[in-house]
């Protein structure tokens, strides 16, 4: 009976920390957004934790762990998820309250591939979908037991494949058909870099995700009695670690700088790659895979805006390619069945299908959601919107009141020369003019 009530502190703790995630997912996407979309980004991780989380809990958790058919989808539950029973000594509510946090994670990897110019409706609808249908089913796959992928004897421990790798790839397909932000390619191929807002708020974002992501992965045993919660932590740290090494040389190399913004991905990738893996896998492992995936996030990148797929989180090379990678590496990490370990090939040959089908099933889901939106709500917002910015447009108030200072600026030419005594042009004039007019429609 003492097991059930650790149990009980350890993952409701755990929950709490995987859903402050979603700070992280804030702070970091509103650092790399221009400053005039900073609360959009905000008000859609808002979207994943309301809406989000309510549709995961009224239909996406039964289509999860529900009574499997054929393999591919879970058949009850539905709007009773702690009716689920449990082979582990844990209330059902605390699990249902840890697999919400996965669930929102899923939907807000989509949000940063989409920020600056999606239909703020579109984007409730792509959160419902998600979390209720897109997400579940794939899940469904590996983590139900009696899931298609599971009897062939995928391993994917906290989600490489079935939260990241899905998330990845359905926001390469949004992102593709939504298409890019005003400005953002030249017709010669070469590419318009918009500089994020505010680094230091993205680095606390990305700190925040590093933090939680201890919950993520040791969490995933729903045990706090389990040996492997230690090697699960401290192979969480040193692929983040590796990652974020990685990428801060990689670019050190190829750009010249120590660029911040590669680095927090490098991170971050490195904590998508061993999610699957953290508990197969040794500490060297650990560091291999995460130094890799530091790598890949570089070139991943350089590849998607090849295919003037814009992402401006980078959200598709971090989630999507990592998390490819993360499930194939433990196909050959794997310290009882991977193929550089052992010499057996069967446990990554299930490892490369299983990727494959989550890349497979998160670009049609992708497309899927981009064609649904667009038929009902719209999926992109208008190019005047786009051009004032989403904060105006669709939340009517500016991340930072940058405007306020010209609320004392006189509105015409002879009041500002008899104030300050200095003469301007006519154009200045007109300048001064439009300033005072923005500021008392935002004060």
């Amino acid at each position: 009976m003492e097991l059930i009530y650790l149990n009980t502190v350890w993952i409701v703790i755990a929950a709490a920390m995987v859903l402050f995630m979603e700070g992280g997912f804030s702070l970091l996407e509103a650092g790399f957004v221009r400053t005039k979309n900073a609360v959009n980004v905000t008000m859609k991780i808002f979207v994943d934790l309301t809406v989000g989380a309510l549709a995961f809990w009224m239909i996406g958790f039964g289509v999860l762990f529900g009574k499997d058919a054929f393999g591919l989808i879970g058949t009850n539950l539905f709007g009773r998820p702690e009716s689920i029973d449990l082979a582990i000594e844990l209330p059902a509510a605390a699990f249902v309250l840890f697999q919400m946090g996965f669930a929102v994670a899923c939907i807000s990897i989509v949000s940063g591939a989409l920020a600056e110019r999606m239909n703020f409706k579109a984007y409730i609808v792509t959160a419902v979908l998600i979390c209720a249908v897109i997400y579940p089913i794939s899940a469904h796959w590996i983590w139900n037991g009696d899931g298609w992928l599971a009897k062939l004897g995928m391993k994917d421990f906290a989600g490489s494949a079935a939260i990241h790798a899905v998330g990845g790839f359905a926001a390469f397909a949004m992102a593709k058909m939504l298409g890019a932000r005003k400005g953002r390619f030249n017709s010669d191929g070469s590419v318009n870099v918009f500089a994020p807002s505010n680094i230091p708020l993205a680095s606390a974002g990305a700190f925040i995700l590093w933090f939680g992501w201890f919950a993520f992965n040791a969490g995933s045993t729903l045990d706090a009695s389990n040996a492997s919660l230690a090697t699960i932590a401290i192979n969480t740290m040193l692929a983040g670690a590796s990652g974020g090494t990685a990428a801060l040389f990689m670019t050190m190399k190829k750009f010249g700088k120590a660029d911040p913004s590669m680095t927090m991905n490098g991170v971050l990738a490195g904590l998508v790659s061993i999610t699957a893996g953290c508990a197969f896998v040794s500490e060297w492992s650990a560091i291999i895979i995460g130094f890799i995936s530091g790598i890949i996030v570089i070139f991943a990148t350089l590849f998607v805006d090849s295919l003037k797929v814009d992402d401006p989180v980078g959200a598709v090379a971090v989630h999507g390619f990592n998390g490819v990678f993360g499930t194939v590496a433990v196909g050959l990490f794997d310290t009882s069945g991977g193929l550089f370990t052992t010499g057996e090939f069967k446990l990554l040959g299930v490892q490369l299908l299983g990727a494959a089908a989550v890349v497979v099933w998160g670009l049609a889901g992708g497309a899927f959601m981009a064609f649904v939106c667009e038929k009902t709500v719209g999926l992109r917002a208008s190019e005047r919107e786009e051009e004032e910015g989403l904060d105006m447009a669709y939340h009517g108030i500016p991340a930072y009141n940058e405007l306020e200072r010209f609320t004392d600026v006189p509105t015409s030419l002879f009041d500002f020369e008899e104030t300050t005594g200095i003469t301007v042009a006519p154009a200045v004039n007109k300048e001064l003019q439009n300033a005072k007019k923005s500021s008392s429609a935002l004060l």
